[in-house]
């Protein structure tokens, strides 16, 4: 999951301090997050998925598929 926080903002040229004021969480959390040195709660998750356009599923790797679901449903 690490690896795919630091993608996902790093795609978008953001800084962990940028990011970390958009989802109302301090920087030192959010890095903390990027590391893997504490669990994301789910409403973090959920803002976190929302912010990035993809799904909690692919931000925990249950899924290479990083589109939101809201977006498959609307494809069937």
């Amino acid at each position: 999951m690490k690896n795919r926080l630091k993608d996902l903002r790093e795609d978008k040229d953001l800084t962990q301090s940028v990011v970390a004021k958009i989802i109302n969480i301090s920087q030192t959390n959010y890095s903390k997050y990027e590391l893997g040195k504490i669990n994301i709660p789910i409403e973090t998750l959920v803002k976190l998925a929302d912010f990035y356009n993809t799904s909690i599923d692919y931000l925990i790797g249950r899924t290479n598929n990083n589109v939101p679901y809201t977006d498959i449903k609307s494809r069937k």
